[in-house]
């Protein structure tokens, strides 16, 4: 750090050398020191506006133009998720919910949803509790599914760009937590009631987070995407009667 510094340092004296001998040698030449100074001042007050224009402008359009690049690569992960995690995983949680029947319907995502609805419908999921009942789905099965996904989470968590969503990272990190949890004990069906419940509290927190970013992925594809979000319609893991089958009218 210091050795950089030092060459910034002597980079500016040698520029300053360098613009002191160009006048110099003007002045040598010409013999008209007014000249000079007119265009020296002309130079320096011309300086806050090229500090406007170039920091506060045209990099914040470079800073915009970045972002929107690294959005749509960020959408990309997220979509690569649901296609191989997420919507499976949906559907298997939904099994370990006693109330799934009372907020079923306001996850049938459909086609003339309006940015108003989507934005009401999390609002909603933000308050909701998502109670989970470990008796009602085999822990065996979520399991196994998680086991085979486990390579997958973990080359998603060691992308970078995840950095710029907190929010996609830690549902990440709570779908991972959970597959390591299952796959540290022995034997799922002898499980003391304590334990029962820890994991409990595992899938609710994975649960939870994974259905308010389907929403918002859900939303991104009716939005920009309107082929992939015809087929998310069509796999909606809330359904029980989708199909990715396009049946004629």
């Amino acid at each position: 750090m210091k050795k950089i510094l030092n060459w910034k340092v002597l980079m500016g004296v040698a520029l300053v050398a360098l613009s002191a001998l160009l006048y110099y040698l003007h002045f040598g030449f010409f013999h008209d020191a007014h000249h000079i100074f007119i265009y020296l001042l002309g130079d320096v007050a011309f300086v806050p506006i090229e500090v406007l224009l170039v920091t506060l402008i045209i990099h914040q359009l470079l800073v915009f133009r970045e972002k929107k690049a690294l959005l749509k690569k960020l959408n990309m992960l997220i979509g690569a998720f649901f296609s191989n995690v997420g919507t499976r995983l949906l559907g298997i949680f939904t099994g370990f919910d006693p109330d799934i029947e009372s907020f079923r319907a306001q996850l049938k995502v459909d086609k003339d949803w309006s940015e108003g609805h989507f934005r009401q419908v999390r609002l909603s999921l933000e308050k909701h509790t998502f109670d989970i009942d470990i008796q009602r789905e085999d822990l065996q099965r979520l399991r196994g599914f998680l086991d085979d996904k486990i390579p997958f989470l973990l080359n998603l968590l060691a992308n970078p760009n995840l950095l710029e969503h907190e929010t996609f990272t830690e549902l990440l990190w709570a779908v991972f937590h959970l597959a390591e949890e299952l796959k540290n004990r022995d034997d799922l069906g002898s499980l003391p009631q304590s334990d029962l419940e820890h994991l409990a509290g595992d899938i609710k927190r994975a649960y939870s987070s994974l259905t308010i970013q389907w929403l918002s992925y859900m939303g991104h594809l009716k939005r920009d995407y309107p082929y992939l979000f015809s087929l998310a319609l069509r796999t909606n893991p809330f359904d029980p009667v989708a199909s990715p089958v396009v049946m004629g009218v």
